[in-house]
């Protein structure tokens, strides 16, 4: 009980108590992460999603898909194969654009004579008549619809995703020089039977994809599916090319070049981890974004190749014009590029015919084996009654 002594003031008498605030303790995290985990949190799928790539960043694929297209029209048209083999066609429904017969061409495209005129390779163009010009025109030229289709669709899916990823320019540059490496390869190994050689692009896309996964492999996921997938279109390509006219040679001239140029002009991509959304169709991880290391790195690794690369490409074309022909030293290598067999001919002797022509029919007879053929008419070309003289052979 309160006293008498005690007065109001002492009554009502009330402390100030003064507390120091504390800074506020920084926010946990809820797990922490090894630097080994991070750097495999910070990996991306080689196939990665399309979206957000906007259409002008993909040019230079489409314009090379666009002019194939026109040159093998153009060639199509040139064969006109209702005219100058009088009907003997396939899909003959498509008039002008119908193919030669499948014994002549498997791949449904023109004759060997169409090939010639459109710029095709064959060694008595190059070694006799000089015309060194065939070995850009063959790089734009497919031996068939089926060649088309096949070289066409995967360049259009590699090409674009290297083109996404690491420009135009860069894909454009091994795309040029890949195809002209490839005509160079299938000039040293060149028969007497025409040859095209589209697909040393691709296989250059090809090379240029293997060297990329390989020199950035602990920033990619899904390396393997990437290579087995690779493997898988490389095959498939070099299968079509132990048909006729498909030169496999450019092909393995494509691939050698591309392969360096990818250790030449690609970058290590630097990835950053977004949020999530909807994801692509060959997304499987976390959805990341590539920003591109515009900086040179691993300067030693691109000297070499490019040394490597200079010298292919020098040494190809010294060989090329000065005449050398490694089939006269490697006599089972005509097998890597085609294959004989009873549906078509890898012939590439130089027939010699006899004609004969009775009222309204012609016969023609192979001076070497005596096979003969008679011909229901008489108004041939020279190109193309050549043609049918090697069938014959």
């Amino acid at each position: 009980m309160p006293t008498m002594g005690d007065t109001p003031a002492a009554k009502f008498q009330s402390h100030l108590e003064i507390k120091t605030l504390r800074p506020p303790s920084p926010p946990t995290r809820p797990f922490s992460l090894s630097k080994n985990q991070d750097r495999e949190h910070q990996k991306t799928p080689f196939f990665k999603s399309r979206a957000g790539i906007r259409k002008s960043d993909t040019w230079i694929i489409s314009v090379f898909v666009i002019l194939h297209v026109v040159a093998f029209i153009a060639t199509m048209v040139a064969n006109d194969c209702g005219r100058n083999s009088h009907g003997d066609c396939a899909l003959k429904a498509l008039g002008r654009l119908s193919f030669q017969p499948l014994p002549e061409n498997p791949l449904l495209g023109p004759s060997a004579s169409a090939f010639d005129e459109m710029g095709a390779l064959r060694q008595n163009f190059l070694e006799e008549n000089h015309h060194a010009w065939r070995l850009f025109t063959c790089t734009g030229l497919h031996a068939g619809l089926i060649h088309l289709i096949i070289n066409l669709g995967s360049v259009i899916f590699v090409g674009i995703h290297l083109e996404q990823v690491f420009g135009p320019l860069r894909t454009g540059i091994i795309y040029i020089l890949s195809a002209f490496v490839g005509s160079l390869a299938a000039a040293l190994f060149i028969t007497n039977s025409p040859a095209v050689g589209s697909s040393g692009a691709l296989f250059g896309l090809l090379g240029a994809m293997l060297s990329g996964v390989l020199r950035d492999w602990n920033v990619y996921t899904h390396k393997l599916a990437a290579i087995s997938f690779l493997f898988f279109v490389s095959t498939i390509n070099f299968a079509v090319g132990l048909l006729p006219y498909v030169n496999n040679f450019s092909s393995i001239g494509g691939l050698i070049s591309g392969f360096l140029l990818g250790f030449v002009l690609l970058f290590t991509p630097e990835v950053k981890p977004l949020v999530h959304n909807k994801a692509g169709l060959y997304e499987y991880t976390t959805k990341s974004s590539i920003k591109s290391k515009l900086k040179l790195d691993r300067p030693i690794i691109r000297g070499v190749c490019l040394i490597l690369f200079v010298a292919v490409l020098l040494g190809s074309l010294g060989a090329v014009l000065g005449g050398i022909n490694i089939n006269q030293y490697c006599k089972w290598c005509k097998y890597i590029d085609c294959i004989p067999s009873k549906r078509w001919s890898c012939n590439d002797i130089t027939a010699n015919c006899e004609t004969m022509v009775s009222n309204s029919q012609m016969t023609l007879t192979c001076i070497g084996n005596g096979n003969f053929r008679v011909f229901p008419y008489t108004n041939i070309s020279q190109a193309r009654m050549k043609d049918l003289c090697t069938l014959l052979c």
